[in-house]
């Protein structure tokens, strides 16, 4: 598996391939950035449609974030996406479960990992570093604790640049942050699910791990895992 910085694919490729997936979520996102879109599959017929059954072509493993509206910001309509989401996408065992069945049960040839700017989550994890800062409740505090490792690597690499100053966690850049923690995220979900990462050596899999900046509402790739051709970038 290779792992591929800024990537897209083209547009031209058959839907019912990972690369054809994510060209189709890239335009509907184009159409939402564009105040475009075509909302579609979203009336009576298509619920009639889908009402017994789904076929969705991709799932999407995002921020709770109620900014971060699945179906809108890549214009898809009732049965197209699989969503898992919760704040600052942490992975857990309910997210890999549900990942998992979509992959397995559902056959989708997509997952995309949306992370985004000004996430609650990232800085909250980030204040969290500050010794005055009161304590985050339990539930909170376990869930942000994942977010962590991305602030201690940017705290590294600031204190390289500058050495002399001492390392301070609480000052972490929270989009470099996002970022980092974006591609831990990835990184679990290879690690966690033999399920997944088998889908993606076998070709019937990607993963797109991208960051959707709130005040354009473009979705931008950020690492690509799977069978999406880097030269199509």
């Amino acid at each position: 598996m290779s792992v591929f910085d800024q990537e897209s694919p083209s547009a031209g490729t058959d839907a019912d391939t990972p690369a054809g997936v994510w060209a189709e979520m890239v335009r509907g996102n184009e159409r939402f950035v564009r105040g475009e879109p075509a909302h579609p599959r979203q009336d009576v017929d298509r619920r009639n449609q889908v009402a017994l059954q789904q076929d969705p072509h991709a799932a999407l493993f995002g921020c709770s974030d109620s900014r971060l509206a699945a179906e809108i910001i890549f214009d898809k309509g009732l049965g197209d996406l699989f969503v898992v989401r919760n704040a600052g996408q942490v992975i857990s065992e309910s997210v890999v479960g549900s990942l998992e069945y979509a992959v397995g049960i559902l056959g989708v040839k997509l997952i995309v990992v949306l992370g985004h700017d000004e996430c609650g989550a990232v800085l909250a994890a980030i204040a969290s570093q500050d010794p005055e800062t009161p304590p985050l409740p339990p539930h909170i505090s376990h869930l942000v604790s994942k977010i962590v490792p991305a602030i201690e690597q940017v705290a590294r690499e600031s204190h390289a640049q500058t050495p002399d100053a001492p390392v301070n966690l609480a000052a972490a850049d929270a989009q470099r942050v996002g970022r980092y923690h974006l591609r831990d995220t990835v990184a679990e979900l290879l690690e966690t699910s033999e399920m997944i990462s088998d889908a993606i050596a076998e070709g019937r899999l990607a993963i797109v791990g991208a960051n959707y900046r709130l005040a354009e509402g473009l979705v931008v790739p950020d690492i690509i895992v799977g069978p999406i051709d880097r030269a199509t970038a």
